[in-house]
């Protein structure tokens, strides 16, 4: 159990250390929040139950110890983030087949299908590939836009679902311009809806979604954007053109004293005309 727990803590940390590395760190506050609540905050128990309260007694011996809610281990293939799981994992253990047999390995595999799903906010009917789990999450927030808005990203875990929810809380922010021809339609929808934002502002919202990759590759452009269009003052530009001017002129000045030397017969070296024993030029 304890192990365990170690383990949980060390990821935890190593996820925090990639915002503190590196150009992660220039990084907005805004996505820094969002991969935090992804990566960082505790999810709802999925795989056990979670038992209440800090210490529980046996019932046999009478014995008093301290409960301990320990996750159990769960693979999220990269799969994952091309559908909608609803916090459903791989499972890896062993399975007891017969008490005379040894148990053997076995993964515990949700089932997966593929369905439709309508959001109302989007007015688009999307295909997508679901777990059970994720399905009955829907019904019970009563729509697809509900359930992913109700849902922090350290539940939705897969990229999908996170982006379907940024796209979902761009649309309302816009105030739902799919229904522009349809304006009761519009006002219904953001009446029921619009309470969302609220837990957003607009850059949390802009940043919303992206992985750590997709995020910092949006950061390395837009840094290459600021420095092209950096305004470059213009005394700089005006010196680094006298700089030029005076080169060009200084090279053209030693050139022409240059040709001139050859002209007049004086191209000799400095050390020949030092030399006392060399050969004088007739005059």
């Amino acid at each position: 159990m304890a192990s365990k727990s170690v383990k949980a803590l060390g990821l935890a940390r190593k996820s925090l250390t990639a915002l503190e590395t590196g150009l992660a760190t220039r990084l907005p506050e805004a996505y820094k929040k969002f991969y935090k609540e992804w990566k960082l905050t505790e999810p709802t128990a999925v795989h056990y139950i979670p038992e209440t309260g800090k210490w529980k007694r046996n019932d046999i011996t009478g014995e008093v110890f301290p409960v301990q809610n320990v996750p159990l281990p769960v693979i999220y293939p990269p799969e994952a983030n091309n559908h909608i799981w609803g916090g459903d994992g791989v499972i890896q253990g062993f399975q007891s087949r017969a008490s005379d047999v040894r148990r053997v390995p076995h993964f515990w595999v949700p089932v997966l299908k593929r369905t439709v799903v309508y959001s109302e906010v989007l007015d688009k009917y999307l295909s997508v590939i679901v777990t059970e789990r994720a399905i009955s999450l829907i019904n019970s927030n009563y729509g697809f836009d509900h359930y992913l808005l109700k849902t922090p990203a350290c539940d939705l875990k897969g990229l999908l679902p996170l982006r379907l929810k940024r796209k979902i809380l761009q649309e309302l922010q816009k105030g739902c311009p799919s229904y522009a021809d349809k304006p009761e339609k519009q006002s219904e929808v953001l009446h029921r809806f619009e309470n969302y934002l609220s837990a957003y502002t607009a850059e949390e919202i802009e940043w919303y979604g992206y992985s750590l990759h997709e995020a910092l590759r949006i950061l390395k452009q837009r840094i290459e954007e600021e420095e092209r269009s950096k305004v470059v003052p213009l005394k700089h530009m005006y010196r680094a053109q006298l700089i030029e001017k005076l080169k060009a002129a200084s090279l053209s000045e030693m050139v022409d004293n240059k040709a001139e030397e050859i002209s007049s017969g004086e191209s000799g070296s400095w050390l020949q005309k030092i030399n006392p024993f060399g050969k004088k030029r007739e005059t």
